[in-house]
C-alpha cells in the first residue's frame, strides 16, 4: 500500500501549535479594503484557533505526510 500524502492545500493554510492545536488565519485580509470598515479589518488581522468540530479532520490532512 503507498504512503499517505499531506494534502498540499492544507499544509499551505494550517500549522498546529506547541499544544497540538491547529492555528489559521482569517480570510478577507488581501484585497478590497475601501469596502471594509476598520473595525472589520482588525477583526480579521492575525490568526486564530480552529474549532474544535473541524481539529480532527483537518489535523488528519497535515499529519499524513
Amino acid at each position: 500500500m503507498p504512503k499517505m500524502k499531506t494534502h498540499s492545500g492544507s499544509k499551505k493554510r494550517f500549522s498546529l501549535t506547541s499544544s497540538g492545536k491547529v492555528k489559521r488565519f482569517h480570510a478577507n485580509t488581501s484585497h478590497r479594503f475601501w469596502g471594509k470598515s476598520a473595525k472589520a479589518k482588525l477583526r480579521h488581522a492575525g490568526s486564530t484557533v480552529v474549532d474544535a468540530a473541524d481539529e480532527a479532520r483537518i489535523k488528519r490532512m497535515i499529519l499524513n505526510g
